[in-house]
């Protein structure tokens, strides 16, 4: 199986900056994409950035500008630097990845456990 663990959230002040990652280990054949999403008390989950193979990203209008998403493939981990916190990014976090299993099955994906992050003003 495959297990994605996130660590980095906290408690900071608006205007102040975390760095999330995410490791994912297992039976990995490849791992096609890798992203963010985050989920606030009595809202929905919302993707927050997303990086597929080859590079591109995609980010929420809501943190363009403020949120950078990376990957160091050679240890299947997925980074968000977020900067510029402002108090409406309080939420729990979530590590997201589409993995490849073996070479003959589709991609699935996987979900981590989630990171609070708190922004206070």
């Amino acid at each position: 199986q495959v297990q994605l663990v996130e660590s980095g959230g906290g408690l900071v002040q608006a205007g102040g900056s975390l760095r999330l990652s995410c490791a994912a280990s297992g039976t990995i054949f490849s791992i096609n994409a890798m992203g963010w999403y985050r989920q606030a008390p009595g809202k929905q989950r919302e993707l927050v950035a997303i990086i597929i193979s080859g590079g591109s990203t995609n980010y929420a209008d809501s943190v363009k500008g403020r949120f950078t998403i990376s990957r160091d493939n050679a240890k299947n981990t997925v980074y968000l630097q977020m900067n510029s916190l402002k108090t409406e990014d309080t939420a729990v976090y979530y590590c997201n990845a589409v993995v490849q299993i073996t070479s003959w099955v589709n991609s699935r994906n996987f979900w981590g456990q989630g990171t609070q992050v708190t922004v206070s003003s």
